[in-house]
């Protein structure tokens, strides 16, 4: 099993910024590929941000430019650095990670989720 706990939700003013951190358990964090999903009211969890074991990064088109993901190996936490925010960026914010087949613990997991509220 791996367990994630995210924080650095809250509210901010459109144009502002957040730091969303998501720590996991484990000793292999770095075969992990962790990314972020995001959820709006009434709408789908989409991705948002994904980083993989060799630290490749990919971003939903509507963040490029203003998200970015990193990772910190050394501490089991990915990031998700968020500038330029806009209301539509609303959402419930989930962490998550993929476990390789070759792991006793292959799998995905999720994070309990963190609010992310745009709004002035």
């Amino acid at each position: 099993q791996v367990q994630l706990v995210e924080s650095g939700g809250g509210l901010v003013q459109p144009g502002g910024s957040l730091r969303l951190s998501c720590a996991a358990s484990g000793s292999y964090f770095s075969d992990y590929t962790m990314a972020w999903y995001r959820q709006a009211p009434g709408k789908q969890r989409d991705l948002v941000a994904i980083i993989d074991r060799v630290g490749s990064t990919n971003y939903a088109d509507s963040v490029k430019g203003r998200f970015i993901i990193s990772r910190e190996i050394a501490k089991n936490t990915v990031y998700l650095d968020m500038n330029s925010l806009k209301p539509e960026d609303t959402a419930v914010y989930y962490c998550n990670a993929g476990v390789p087949s070759y792991r006793l613990n292959s799998g995905a997991y999720w994070g309990q989720g963190t609010q992310v509220t745009v709004s002035s």
